[in-house]
C-alpha cells in the first residue's frame, strides 16, 4: 500500500494563490475531509485515490460528487475495481495535457510581459500629458506644447494598436492549443482501425451510464459482440482482410445504434454496445438487427474483387442491476455471449435465456 502526506498533495485543488494563509488552511481542511471519507469507506490512501476524494470533498466536478453519492446511496463497496474506474474517469490526465500546459504558460507569460510594458508606457505618457497641461498654465509656447501633445497621443495610439495585435495573436494561439487538446482527447478515446470509441471511452461512458441509470431508475442494456470463427477467417485470407471485416462491423454498429448509445471496440474481434434507457426487449431487438445486417453483408477482396465468405457474429445481451460493479455486468453479458456461441453461433442470447433448454447440455 502506498502512503503519502495528504497535505503535500493538495496543490492541484486550491483555486486561489497558495501563498495566502487562508488557502493553506483551506487545503488542510479539504485534505482532512478527503481522508475521513476514504477511511470511512476503507479506501487505500494512494495519491490517485486521494485526488478523487479530494475532489469529492470539494464537490468538484459535479459529476464526480454525483457519481460517488449514487454509489454510496446504493451501498456500493469501493473495491479495487471501483476505485480504478473512478480514477480513470475523473483523475487521469489525457495525452497532450502537459505539452498544452507548457504552451499555455508561454502564451500567458508573453501577454503579461507585453501588458506590463504597455501599462508602464501609459503611465509615462499620462505624466507627460500632465506636464504639458501644467506648461500651458505657465505660459509656454502653445505650438511646442501642441507638437509635444500630438507626439505623445500618437505614441499612445501606436502602443494601443500593438497591444491589440499582440492579444489577437495570443487569442489565436489559445484557439490552437484548445483545438489540439480536443483532438488529442478524441484520439485517445478512438480505436484507429474501426473508428469506434476504444476501451477507455467505453469504461468512462459505462460508468456515467450506470450512475444515470441508478439516479433515474432507468434500465441499462449491454451487448457483447464477437465475430464467429474470426481466427479461421483471418488466417485464411490475411490480416488486411480481417481488418476490413472489423471496419465493416464498426460501420454497421454506427448505423444501428442511437445517438445516445455507445458502440465501442472492446478488444480483438469483440465489440460492445451500451444502450441507456433500453429494456431487455429493446436490447434484444437491437442485437438481432445488428446480427442480421452483418450476416447479410457482402464482402469482397479489394485488390481482386473476389467475393469472400460471409461473416456472422454471436451476441450476448444483459441488463444492469443497480449497484453492481461494471465487471459483474460485463461478465453476465459475456456468459450470454458464450451461450450464443455454444448453441451454434450467428445468434443472439440474453442472460434471461441462460439455464433454459436453449443451452446445450
Amino acid at each position: 500500500m502506498l502512503c503519502f502526506d495528504p497535505i503535500a498533495k493538495v496543490d492541484w485543488l486550491v483555486t486561489a494563490p497558495l501563498q495566502d494563509e487562508i488557502d493553506y488552511d483551506y487545503a488542510v481542511n479539504v485534505a482532512e475531509r478527503a481522508m475521513r471519507h476514504m477511511s470511512q469507506h476503507r479506501i487505500p490512501p494512494t495519491p490517485d485515490n486521494f485526488k478523487v476524494w479530494a475532489g469529492y470533498a470539494q464537490g468538484v466536478p459535479a459529476s464526480l460528487k454525483r457519481t460517488i453519492d449514487v454509489l454510496i446511496g446504493n451501498k456500493r463497496t469501493f473495491d479495487a475495481q471501483t476505485n480504478r474506474d473512478l480514477v480513470a474517469t475523473f483523475a487521469e490526465s489525457g495525452p497532450g495535457v502537459a505539452s498544452a500546459s507548457q504552451q499555455l504558460s508561454t502564451v500567458v507569460d508573453a501577454a503579461r510581459e507585453f501588458l506590463s510594458t504597455a501599462i508602464a508606457d501609459n503611465k509615462s505618457q499620462i505624466k507627460t500629458i500632465g506636464d504639458t497641461a501644467g506648461a500651458v498654465s505657465g505660459g509656454a509656447d502653445p505650438k511646442l506644447l501642441v507638437e509635444s501633445l500630438v507626439k505623445e497621443l500618437n505614441r499612445a495610439a501606436n502602443r494601443a494598436s500593438e497591444l491589440e495585435q499582440n492579444f489577437a495573436a495570443s487569442s489565436r494561439e489559445l484557439d490552437t492549443i484548445r483545438n489540439s487538446l480536443e483532438k488529442a482527447e478524441e484520439r485517445s478515446k478512438t480505436d484507429m482501425l474501426t473508428g469506434l470509441p476504444n476501451r477507455r471511452a467505453f469504461d468512462e461512458f459505462l460508468r456515467l451510464a450506470q450512475t444515470a441509470a441508478m439516479e433515474k431508475g432507468d434500465p441499462l442494456g449491454l451487448l457483447l459482440i464477437d465475430v464467429d470463427h474470426f481466427k479461421r477467417f483471418n488466417d485464411g485470407f490475411g490480416h488486411n482482410v480481417g481488418d476490413q471485416v472489423l471496419k465493416l462491423l464498426g460501420g454497421v454498429l454506427k448505423e444501428r445504434v442511437r445517438e445516445n448509445d455507445l458502440a465501442a471496440r472492446y478488444g480483438g474481434e469483440e465489440l460492445i454496445v451500451v444502450l441507456p434507457a433500453a429494456d431487455m426487449h429493446t436490447c434484444a431487438a437491437v442485437a438481432e438487427r445488428i446480427r442480421k445486417s452483418i450476416a447479410e453483408a457482402k464482402i469482397t477482396r479489394r485488390a481482386t474483387g473476389e467475393a469472400l465468405p460471409g461473416i456472422t457474429v454471436s451476441i450476448g445481451v444483459a441488463q444492469f442491476r443497480p449497484g453492481e460493479p461494471a465487471s459483474e455486468f460485463i461478465e453476465r453479458c459475456d456468459n450470454a455471449l458464450y451461450a450464443a456461441k455454444s448453441n451454434g453461433r450467428n445468434r443472439v442470447m440474453t442472460e434471461h435465456q441462460l439455464g433454459s433448454d436453449l443451452l446445450a447440455s
